[in-house]
C-alpha cells in the first residue's frame, strides 16, 4: 500500500521516515518530495509497505501524532489523476480569439 504523509518537519530525511514507519512492519520504500530545483524538502512524502495490515495499522496510529514537533497527517495515497494534455499551446495573436494564421 502507498502512503501519503504530510505536514513533515522540512529537515527530515527519507531515512527519518523509514525509520518512523519501520515500528509498523516491512517498508518497502520511504520518500521524501524534495523541489527539483532547490533540493528542498516540499513537507511530504510516501512510504511503500507491502502489507496492507501493518500500513493500515501505520496509519491509523500515526495520523494527527506529533512527530519532530509537527502533527503529521497520514493516509492512504490517492491515484494521481491522468493529465490530460491542454496548456501551452501555440498563439500567434496574443490579443485572443482568431485564426492564429
Amino acid at each position: 500500500m502507498n502512503i501519503f504523509v504530510a505536514n513533515l518537519n522540512y529537515r527530515l530525511t527519507s531515512d527519518d521516515l523509514r525509520e518512523l514507519f519501520d515500528n509498523y512492519g516491512t517498508v518497502d520504500s520511504a520518500k521524501i518530495v524534495t523541489d527539483r530545483d532547490s533540493g528542498r524538502s516540499k513537507g511530504f512524502g510516501f512510504v511503500e509497505m507491502s502489507d496492507d495490515a501493518e500500513a493500515r495499522q501505520a496509519i491509523t496510529d500515526l495520523n494527527g501524532a506529533e512527530f519532530d514537533g509537527r502533527p503529521i497527517v497520514v493516509k492512504e495515497a490517492e491515484d494521481r489523476p491522468k493529465r490530460t494534455g491542454g496548456g501551452g499551446g501555440f498563439n500567434r495573436d496574443r490579443r485572443g480569439g482568431g485564426n492564429r494564421y
